[in-house]
């Protein structure tokens, strides 16, 4: 497809997708807001192309090492990144950002405090999860663990989900959060617009209840909870995406186990905000061929994005994926980003529910002690940091695109005209083969070759593009 042909279609698909969002009274105070299948920022549509980086608050409570946090956001800024995913939780153990329920570790919460601080300087927002489904930090574990040591009869980590002692520990800790006051910023958590969204858990799973009629109470409580303390920000419950009962058709895209949650049904709770996926098809199908894994990877991410869009009707982020050199070389590695990022933008251009992927993780130099395959240093030049970068002047470019157009109709409306068309020199209207220029504009009704952006940006457009063809 010709550039400006793709401009053209591109242009129509997102004027079509943004009337159907309307242009009622936007918010400008800087927090992340969802708008039907879409985020906001400002009053414009905005996209989470972005990264996992468990370890900020871990590595920023050391003073010493905050540098390390300041040059991956300088990176990551310069690479357009626009989300960071990372742990508020660390719970027991060495190190812990929670010594015991309600006790905490002031050096841990400045790390986060430092995190937060440079994320906003750099203009990336942050996702915080409050717990760990795993044993890593603490995890679910360590909270039944201090029920039992209060003689509750716990013993198994599902206990989390139903405990009502565990479960005002778990509650406990999301207050401490929202109120934190932040030493750097002096803003607390809860008012702070750095923070696009809290997530419930890290991968919340519930093996032991298969109906997922245990997680669906669970995130039920847990999102009227957050919700009843904070309001400003959006709120995600952590899911991988696994299906259950209330979707029996899509449990065969499933990979094998018991996870006890269910997509669908857990998603549909009012307090959630947007739909988070997981995918590693290399850890789920480790016997399977590449090939295997990655028709796997095409159905899976087309079944939830599909659901997003169509029965869910919220915001989808790919909130962790990547592919290991441990078990594949680079070019598997683009293989796997070129397949996500395509997924995305292909919804994205349309107004779609796809609206971000987090790559599992970013890594700093200097920090092999946290290189576990999958991480990338974007400093370090590659195939995969250009395809990362690519994506985000691709996301970059429909934002944009969609702005001029919600400019453009707030300017029609506040005068009371139609929509605006361009009239191009020449005998026929612009081809893939005739970029012409614009000799004036007048108001009628709108045709296929709308277009809204100024004469001179569109002469930019096609030049830009011609990359991604």
């Amino acid at each position: 497809m010709k550039p400006l042909c793709l401009v053209t279609i591109l242009s129509i698909l997102i004027q079509q997708s943004y009337l159907k969002l309307g242009t009622d009274a936007f918010s400008r105070d800087g927090f992340v807001r969802t708008k039907g299948v879409q985020f906001s920022l400002n009053g414009y549509p905005y996209y989470a192309n972005g990264f996992n980086a468990y370890w900020l608050m871990y590595v920023a409570s050391d003073p010493s090492q905050r540098p390390k946090i300041s040059a991956a956001f300088q990176e990551a800024s310069r690479h357009g990144l626009t989300v960071a995913r990372t742990w508020a939780f660390s719970d027991g153990g060495y190190r812990p950002l929670q010594y015991s329920p309600g006790s905490y570790n002031e050096d841990m919460f400045q790390g986060l405090d430092f995190a937060i601080a440079e994320a906003r300087r750099h203009g990336i927002k942050i996702i915080l999860s409050f717990a760990n489904n795993y044993v890593s930090f603490g995890g679910k574990k360590q909270y039944v663990d201090w029920a039992r040591s209060r003689g509750r009869p716990v013993y198994s980590e599902d206990d989390f989900f139903t405990d009502s002692l565990v479960k005002d520990f778990y509650k406990n800790h999301i207050k401490a959060v929202l109120n934190r006051f932040n030493t750097f910023t002096k803003v607390h958590y809860r008012d702070d617009p750095t923070i696009m969204a809290w997530e419930l858990m890290n991968e919340p799973r519930c093996p032991s209840d298969p109906t997922g009629r245990t997680i669906q109470a669970w995130i039920t409580e847990m999102a009227a909870h957050v919700k009843s303390l904070d309001r400003n920000h959006l709120l995600e419950a952590g899911l991988e995406g696994f299906y259950g009962q209330s979707s029996p058709q899509s449990k065969t895209l499933n990979p094998p186990g018991q996870f006890g949650t269910d997509f669908i049904a857990n998603n549909r709770i009012p307090g959630i905000d947007f739909v988070t996926v997981h995918s590693y098809p290399d850890e789920w199908f480790v016997d399977s061929s590449d090939q295997s894994q990655m028709e796997f990877l095409n159905k899976w991410l087309d079944a939830h994005i599909q659901d997003a869009q169509n029965v869910l009707h919220k915001p989808i982020i790919l909130a962790e994926f990547g592919k290991s050199t441990k078990k594949g070389g680079s070019a598997q590695r683009d293989l796997v980003f070129n397949t996500v990022y395509g997924k995305i933008y292909e919804s994205a251009k349309r107004g779609g529910a796809a609206a971000g992927g987090l790559f599992w993780q970013l890594l700093g130099n200097g920090m092999d002690n946290f290189q576990d395959g999958y991480g990338i240093i974007l400093s370090q030049s590659s195939s995969t940091v250009n395809v990362i970068a690519q994506q985000s002047r691709k996301l970059t470019l429909i934002r944009r695109i969609f702005a001029r157009m919600i400019n453009v109709e707030k300017w029609k409306r506040a005068r009371g005209y139609g929509p605006i068309e361009t009239v191009w020199r020449g005998p026929t209207p612009p081809s893939s083969r005739q970029q012409g220029s614009v000799s004036h504009i007048r108001v009628r009704e709108p045709t296929e070759y709308d277009f809204t952006y100024s004469c001179e940006k569109w002469r930019q457009i096609p030049t830009f593009l011609h990359s991604f063809r």
